[in-house]
């Protein structure tokens, strides 16, 4: 039997933040089970004054041109942070970094808070889950006790922002937005509601006072930002900061950005005293020099405005088991699958009784297409156990016809690569030479696996 929601509260989806008027076993917009949550109905900001009589503002529009210079940046002082918001904060703004328990988070923020108080800013700290004492250590640790940052550990929300009323701040980081919750509602803190509620309140905040709010946010377990989508949507930016466990890189990315690109991204190290700024990580991610195994093949990426370079490294080996297995990390399943097919089809290699394992070295997780023939020049190795030589680099998209097809920004990836002592590379025909590296280029991909096979160079 059914249950019907009482006067002014509906039944919330936990999982997508559908809102049913009753509730039910499974919710009918994401097809999860036992999700839904009784909540009481807030009635929106100015709703009541309306329902007063008082007349509605008149609508005044504007027209496109305009003489007013850009927004203001606050740079905090951490170049790589920096980067991806975009060259700074803007003030009034609102950012949302999300990422995996234990990945840096905080640890990156407290950095950023310390770093821009360093440079004058007036910054505010508030943790709903460490008490004021343990920001305390963690700030000894990485050497930012002297920050004049201002602390508290506090999860109402109304107490939260009379706090940060009393004082103009700059920067207000709030950590986590899971946490926190209002009395305006009657669900637990990190419900649908509260986190849809706390975070709309807080940009109000951010967009009156002209004060940049930063909000921390979980992830679930399939590393979706938890809570309703409508946040990622209320705020300026969504940031996430990767990083693969039993390695010490972070990547921080841009989602979305309404004051920068949304490609770009910045690198750290994390050490004992917090997180290193790494402004090279073509050369941190290739690791040591060497004999290049059959295998390996160094793709040239692009990302954001930053050229990358990064290895691919592949085994294929003969299946012990009747299914064949596919494994791989830091690259698309579904584009490694795409890619054994054209292998197969186009240039006559059987993957079909073999296993395959394909490794982005160094924890970087690659997005671009123009990673396909890099990939493919590593299973083709190998395959055919031909290894690449030690000097080249590869990039280029490939069709479903096997065709290699153009990629943008080819002059920054030759350049990147000869500052690094690669003086050939494997590309789209269209490429010409450049910065000194001698381009061979392969306008299908069988010309590129048969170069590899023959080792014509």
């Amino acid at each position: 039997m059914s249950l019907m929601a009482r006067d002014g509260a509906v039944y919330v989806c936990q999982s997508c933040g559908a809102v049913h008027g009753k509730w039910g076993g499974q919710c009918t917009a994401c097809t999860a089970w036992n999700t839904l949550v009784e909540e009481a109905q807030a009635r929106p900001p100015g709703a009541l004054a309306l329902a007063k009589g008082k007349a509605r503002p008149g609508l005044a529009f504007e027209g496109l041109a305009s003489d007013a210079p850009p927004p203001p940046r606050l740079t905090t002082g951490l170049a790589e942070f920096d980067r991806v918001c975009g060259g700074g904060v803007v003030p009034g703004s609102a950012l949302l970094i999300a990422g995996d328990p234990g990945v840096g988070k905080s640890t990156l923020l407290l950095q950023v808070c310390g770093l821009a108080a360093e440079r004058g800013a007036r910054v505010a700290y508030v943790s709903g889950e460490e008490a004021v004492e343990q920001i305390r250590g963690r700030a000894a640790r990485m050497g930012l006790a002297h920050t004049q940052v201002q602390l508290a550990a506090e999860t109402a929300l109304r107490d939260i922002l009379e706090g940060l009323k009393r004082e103009p701040f700059d920067l207000v980081v709030i950590d986590s937005i899971q946490t926190l919750w209002s009395d305006a509602l009657e669900a637990g803190p990190g419900s649908v509601g509260q986190v849809r509620a706390c975070a709309g309140e807080l940009v109000r905040f951010a967009k009156k006072r002209g004060a940049a709010v930063i909000l921390v946010g979980h992830v679930t377990k399939d590393g979706q930002i938890a809570g309703p989508r409508v946040v990622e949507h209320m705020v300026d930016a969504v940031l996430s900061f990767e990083g693969e466990r039993g390695y010490p890189f972070r990547v921080l990315r841009a989602a979305k950005n309404r004051f920068g690109a949304t490609d770009e991204i910045g690198v750290f190290e994390m050490g004992d005293s917090g997180l290193r700024e790494v402004p090279n990580p073509s050369a941190l991610f290739l690791g040591e020099g060497g004999e290049r195994a059959a295998g390996a093949a160094v793709f040239a990426g692009v990302e954001g405005s930053r050229p990358v370079l990064v290895e691919f490294q592949a085994l294929v080996a003969p299946s012990a088991y009747g299914t064949p297995r596919r494994a791989v990390v830091g690259w698309d399943s579904g584009r490694l699958a795409m890619v054994l097919a054209v292998l197969e089809a186009r240039c006559g290699l059987g993957f079909g009784d073999r296993d395959v394992y394909l490794n982005v070295a160094g924890g970087l997780r690659i997005v671009e297409p123009a990673a396909d023939l890099a990939a493919a020049a590593a299973l083709a190795s190998s395959a055919l156990e031909s290894p690449l030589p030690q000097d080249c680099v590869v990039f280029g998209e490939i069709s479903l016809s096997g065709d290699v097809r153009a990629v943008g920004r080819g002059d920054a990836r030759l350049k990147e690569a000869a500052k690094l002592g690669f003086r050939r590379a494997l590309a789209p025909a269209s490429v010409g030479d450049a910065a000194g590296v001698k381009v061979c280029g392969a306008a299908r991909l069988a010309e590129a696996v048969d170069r590899i096979g023959e080792a014509s160079w």
